[in-house]
């Protein structure tokens, strides 16, 4: 697969205002805490394919859980009513285009694949 080395990038559309985000901040929008930026504007957070080392490794990176882990969580929350997962894309290009389609939109990305479409936001140290 991918080397374990991947170093992920998160990114809005490039029109979005949002210049810059906490850890917090997009752990709070990618487990369902917040649905808008701190902004107050929506934020429509979108996921890489399931069972991708790129989601796997985001999660572990984000906050220490596997994709396993990260599907139980949100199985909890969409029973409770308490929340709804992030959108999950057909590919890496499909986020891609996706995040240049709307000014709402927020992903994770390979930091290689960051295109003038997209504006990062956040950088895992």
């Amino acid at each position: 697969m991918y080397a374990e080395s991947t170093e992920f990038v998160v990114v809005v559309n490039k029109n979005n205002t949002i210049n810059a985000l906490s850890k917090r901040e997009v752990i709070d929008i990618y487990m369902g805490r917040y649905s808008t930026f701190p902004d107050g504007e929506i934020s429509k957070p979108l996921d890489l394919p399931a069972k991708s080392a790129f989601k796997n490794d985001f999660y572990l990176k984000l906050v220490n859980k596997d994709e396993q882990q990260i599907n139980a969580y949100w199985a909890r929350l969409l029973f409770s009513g308490r929340g709804k997962p992030p959108t999950p894309s057909a590919s890496l290009e499909d986020a891609l285009n996706k995040i240049a389609a709307s000014p709402f939109a927020i992903g994770y990305i390979p930091l290689s694949h960051v295109t003038d479409t997209v504006k990062v936001v956040y950088t895992f140290d």
